[in-house]
């Protein structure tokens, strides 16, 4: 028998498993995917229980040649694509494209790519988990049913998706919020108090309670009552309160928090996070040997396997001292949804490898990344912070109560490894010895003005933990949903915030208003458990499909064509800041249409493409009729009509125009007209095919048979095969006469058909000399 065959996604993963396995065992990649819908038509047949119309993804032909080859004379196939659905279905789909023998087709997964984590799931195969695949094709399927349904009715350039239009939505609505936001006026009030005993120390103290109510101080008018009531009052300590707090440190990083706060610290896109984390999971080269240094990247769970508790431990009292461990590993509450799924957090797959020790092996954004997802492990596993606190009341008259606060840290606990944004805000204030009964003196009042704030804007970061505390999308999702609604210009970052545009707003208000339940939230959230459901095996995944699609398709149907032209009407008035009114078409009477394109908002006939009139409308203050623009001794070989420069997004190209009896086309720039018409009437003089496809090569324009694939120089067209041109010359080289002419690549010769020789027409005699 041959050898065995492991299969992973990528050539990295692979050449890192590689190391782990004997001789015996041949690693290939799939390089990602291989199979997919189709990406120009919607590729389910929903009447035949949303059966998938599944090709081979492009340019992976070559990719599956080579499975096929590899596990042609194999004994035994692994499956070791990633830990996720998104991997199931990926091995799945391998077996389907190759056409491997399921009786030869085993399944491992695991959460690290090192040596014990690889030996371990060779030595616990599974069959494929068709649970984890349906849920991954449900999920593909319906994005795709809301993808292509819906973008169609929104007019050109545009487009939906189910979870990244509920994205947008969050946006949106933010920016309403801050639009709409009316400040509100309020304001503080500090006291600035001086002991009379000891050093005579000062400190400051805020107002707590009026009259056993918390203050509000809404107007300036409110605080000088308040000023007024305080003058000449007596102002005593009434209570002196000490305690202790301990602070727990954070969780080990899960795929939200990680792109959160490397974003915050490293200013990191979740794009770029996740590129360099699958990088640290898929193998980094240490000493000549490649190991995966973090677990698998893509997960909401926050379960850390015991063994990598006790080694933490080992290090940490190592460290740190046996007083920062705590008395139990800690457990933190688990977000997983399926105990199918439920992989460990993201932490270093050992953690005796320091970032110190590692910085020599990774370039810059991986050292970074290391070290942040090592130090946030390692704190996990510590002792809690501490802190001594104090708090002091003090009675200023009858009403009045002023409170201050202290708080001192005693023991740093994980605080000595790491710090979040909030552990760096904590600081540490300190009081004087106070003791109850103590009488203070006022030295000053200090009121301060202060209005609310709106909302921040959302960044990448905190809108994937809003889609996150939300139940939107999943680890695999986060980072492309944030990247889409941006790379289809719905929403621009401006200094790290998330600013819609007109275009998403409009979007956004129609499917809203159009879709008011695939755009819900808590739906949308819905969804995301019933996929979970799916992997539990605890749903089928057609009946799912079902059920959403029965009321999606009577919205489709009810929603019609005309959301196109609300879409570009909304438009209209956002870029112009009018309303549209019915203008007519100067040239053929019909309704001029508001539409858009890449190159701005215009007017279009409603009668095109029988009538072209346009008016740029990109400049609303200047509008312009859109003249044809002629291309100057541009003829259509075709008709002989005129041919019309077109623009249409970053393309330019001639069109006819007597488009659309005449729909020739042809780049800028191209062809000579002599070549072309020579191509459009001419057949081919070796198999008569019409018409020929004009060609330019380093020696000038030709022309090319799409039928027998033969080049034709232009001078021989007409020729065909007839007999061979003879002149009267004598050969220079054997002195036969007649040649024969020829038009070759280089310019014309002639061929001596007694000795085989080519002779050009500069090596032939000059007139009037001998021949020979």
């Amino acid at each position: 028998m041959g050898k065995k065959v492991v299969i992973v996604e990528s050539p990295a993963k692979a050449k890192t498993i590689g190391h782990y396995l004997g001789d015996e065992f041949r690693v290939v990649a799939s390089v990602g995917h291989v199979r997919d819908l189709p990406a120009r038509r919607l590729g389910i047949d929903i009447k035949k229980e949303f059966a998938p119309d599944y090709v081979v993804v492009p340019r992976k032909e070559k990719v599956l040649a080579e499975i096929r080859k590899q596990v042609q004379d194999c004994e035994q196939i692994y499956l070791a694509t990633d830990p996720d659905r998104e991997g199931e279905a990926i091995a799945w789909h391998v077996v389907q494209a190759v056409g491997i023998p399921p009786e030869k087709a085993v399944r491992i997964s695991f959460d690290q790519v090192t040596k014990t984590a690889v030996q371990d799931a060779m030595a616990h195969p599974r069959q494929i988990d068709m649970q984890l695949v349906d849920a991954q094709q449900a999920r593909r399927t319906l994005d795709r049913l809301v993808g292509y349904k819906i973008s169609p009715l929104l007019g050109r350039n545009l487009s939906a998706g189910r979870v990244q239009s509920v994205a947008l939505r969050l946006v949106v609505e933010r920016e309403c919020e801050i639009e709409s936001f009316v400040p509100q006026e309020y304001w503080s009030l500090d006291a600035l108090f001086r002991r009379r005993e000891g050093d005579c120390e000062t400190f400051t103290a805020h107002l707590f309670k009026v009259q056993g109510e918390n203050p509000e101080l809404s107007s300036r008018q409110a605080v000088d009552e308040v000023l007024a009531a305080l003058e000449g009052v007596v102002h005593q300590v009434s209570s002196v309160k000490h305690g202790h707090i301990k602070k727990k440190p954070s969780p080990p990083f899960v795929t939200s928090t990680l792109q959160s706060e490397a974003s915050s610290r490293l200013y990191f896109t979740p794009r770029k996070t996740m590129r360099v984390a699958q990088q640290l999971y898929e193998g980094i080269e240490l000493d000549g040997e490649r190991i995966g240094l973090i677990t698998y990247m893509r997960t909401d769970s926050t379960h850390v396997a015991p063994e990598a508790q006790t080694e933490a431990r080992q290090l940490v009292e190592q460290v740190w001292g046996k007083n920062y461990l705590p008395a139990q590993p800690p457990n933190y509450v688990t977000k997983a949804k399926s105990a199918q799924e439920a992989h460990e957090a993201i932490r270093p797959s050992s953690i005796l490898r320091t970032p110190k020790a590692m910085s020599k092996h990774l370039d810059a954004d991986q050292k970074k990344l290391y070290e942040l997802i090592w130090k946030r492990f390692v704190a996990s596993q510590m002792a809690p912070a501490e802190y001594d606190t104090t708090t002091v009341d003090i009675q200023s008259g009858p009403n009045y109560v002023f409170r201050a606060n202290a708080r001192k840290l005693v023991f740093p606990g994980y605080l000595a490894v790491y710090q979040t944004e909030e552990d760096q805000e904590d600081k540490e204030d300190h009081l004087p010895p106070l003791h109850q009964g103590e009488a203070l003196d006022l030295l000053e009042l200090l009121p301060e003005q202060h209005f609310t704030e709106p909302p921040p804007r959302y960044s990448e970061a905190t809108l994937i933990k809003e889609l996150e505390a939300r139940g939107i999308g999943r680890p695999s999702t986060y980072a492309s949903i944030v990247m889409v609604i941006q790379d289809r210009e719905y929403v621009n970052k401006e200094k790290g915030r998330l600013y819609p545009t007109d275009i998403g707003k409009v979007v956004c208000d129609a499917l809203v208003e159009s879709f008011p339940r695939e755009m819900d939230y808590g739906y949308t959230a819905a969804m995301e458990n019933e996929l979970d459901q799916v992997a539990e095996g605890k749903q089928s995944y057609i009946e799912m499909l079902n059920a959403f699609w029965g009321p999606f398709s009577e919205t489709l149907a009810s929603v019609g064509k005309g959301l196109k032209e609300a879409i570009s009407s909304a438009l209209w008035e956002a870029e112009t800041g009018r309303v549209y009114t019915e203008q007519m078409c100067p040239r053929c009477g019909k309704p001029l249409q508001p539409k858009r394109s890449a190159h701005g908002l215009f007017l279009g006939c409603s009668g095109y493409p029988e009538c072209d009139y346009m008016v740029d409308m990109s400049d609303p203050k200047h509008p312009h009729e859109v003249q044809d623009e002629y291309a100057t001794g541009e003829v259509c070989e075709l008709c002989g009509g005129r041919m019309k420069i077109i623009r249409r997004g970053q393309q330019e190209f001639l069109g006819c125009e007597h488009y659309p009896k005449c729909k020739n086309t042809r780049p800028v720039g191209g062809f000579s007209p002599e070549i072309r018409l020579l191509a459009a009437q001419t057949p081919c003089p070796e198999c008569g095919h019409q018409p020929l496809e004009p060609k330019s090569g380093r020696y000038g324009e030709y022309l090319f048979c799409p039928s027998c694939k033969k080049n034709i120089s232009p001078q021989k067209l007409g020729q065909g095969k007839q007999a061979k041109q003879e002149v009267d010359l004598a050969c220079p080289h054997c002195s036969v006469r007649p040649l024969e002419f020829h038009e070759g690549r280089y310019g014309p010769y002639y061929h001596c058909p007694a000795c085989g020789k080519n002779i050009s027409q500069k090596a032939m005699p000059p007139a009037g000399q001998s021949e020979v």
